[in-house]
């Protein structure tokens, strides 16, 4: 019995690896390509990768199919609904944006993260004065 949710092993979603741009040495060229643009081309670097960056969306799909297995398909949808709304949410661009209503919705206000720490408004880089940057996000300036 499978009960509609999705499948917990990792699949590949490459199966071949592709290979970067090489110099004359058969070493990537970092002046050509880049540091960060060789990453990209080299493929994985682990099998659990894929799975990680998609951990979040994973779990997401399997607690909306295990919610709508028992309540119905009505809860799934106003829970969605509501993570909709909650992210539409306008706020003034020069203003920090904690997103808590999302966070307490999708249960992530329990897990205590890199973001949390490393994250917080007053070790934040971009500060600039109020009315500069509304003007430049409506394209006054």
């Amino acid at each position: 019995m499978s009960f509609g949710l999705p499948s917990l092993k990792v699949k590949p979603e490459y199966g071949c690896s592709i290979k970067p741009q090489e110099g004359p040495f058969g070493v990537p060229d970092p002046l050509v390509a880049g540091l960060s643009g060789t990453k990209p081309k080299l493929g994985l670097s682990h099998p659990l990768e894929v799975s990680e960056r998609n951990f979040h969306l994973n779990q997401e799909k399997m607690n909306m199919a295990m919610l709508r297995n028992i309540q119905g398909l009505h809860a799934p949808l106003k829970l969605t609904m509501e993570m909709k709304f909650t992210s539409k949410i306008g706020h003034l661009p020069f203003l920090q944006r904690s997103n808590f209503q999302h966070d307490v919705l999708t249960g992530k206000h329990l897990d205590l993260g890199f973001e949390d720490i490393l994250n917080l408004p007053e070790h934040c880089e971009v500060a600039g004065q109020p009315h500069a940057v509304v003007e430049r996000s409506l394209g006054i300036l």
